[in-house]
């Protein structure tokens, strides 16, 4: 209940003082990228239910000709990329943890693909609310591997209270300003995952 509370204060504080930064990105992706101008997902949350994760568009509509969305590296945009590079294009996701869907620190919610292909101690990660920033997201972010951030999520439902969540706000905050980790090797964004590899896991076990 306090987790929830601090996430309400923190969540509403922030947006109040980020309005004009919102409209001001609302505005520019509308410019740049047309309607609409946000992009909705649905991803995992707490217990694996699905809810729509919003984010500010950073890539174009791009199809091939059979009507498929090219690849990432082909529709993200200068513009994008950018708003990538600053995390302003999670800024949505602040009305997420007002919801209730998402928490301010958390394990980063993934692709509903992927719960099928966690172990259970990674699935151990959806007991909490999954979080706009996290352990894995200042530990490296997108360069980590998944075993890595997996490893980082489940510390993390151990060992998180108020204190371990204040410390990853402010380290976070680094983070984005260095604008560290947000390309995974060889990728736009984070690669897929398509589960672990049996020796890894095996060794990560003993």
């Amino acid at each position: 209940m306090l987790k929830r509370l601090v996430d309400i204060i923190i969540a509403s504080i922030a947006f109040t003082i980020l309005l004009p930064v919102f409209i001001y990105v609302a505005f520019k992706v509308k410019k740049n990228l047309g309607s609409p101008i946000f992009f909705y997902q649905e991803r995992p949350g707490k217990d694996g239910k699905l809810f729509k994760m919003m984010k500010f568009r950073s890539m174009k509509d791009a199809l091939d000709q059979h009507g498929n969305p090219l690849p990432d590296d082909q529709r993200i945009t200068p513009f994008g990329q950018k708003l990538r590079s600053t995390s302003l294009d999670e800024m949505p996701q602040l009305l997420n943890v007002i919801k209730g869907d998402m928490s301010v620190v958390g394990p980063r919610p993934m692709l509903k693909e992927f719960v099928e292909h966690y172990t259970p101690e990674q699935a151990r990660r959806l007991e909490v609310r999954p979080g706009m920033t996290g352990l894995a997201q200042i530990s490296g972010r997108n360069e980590l591997d998944y075993e890595e951030r997996f490893k980082c999520d489940v510390w993390y439902v151990d060992h998180h209270n108020v204190w371990v969540d204040f410390k990853i706000m402010f380290k976070t905050v680094s983070v984005m300003l260095k604008k560290e980790g947000i390309n995974a090797p060889g990728h736009v964004g984070p690669s897929l995952f398509t589960g672990s590899d049996p020796d890894v896991s095996k060794q990560t076990k003993t």
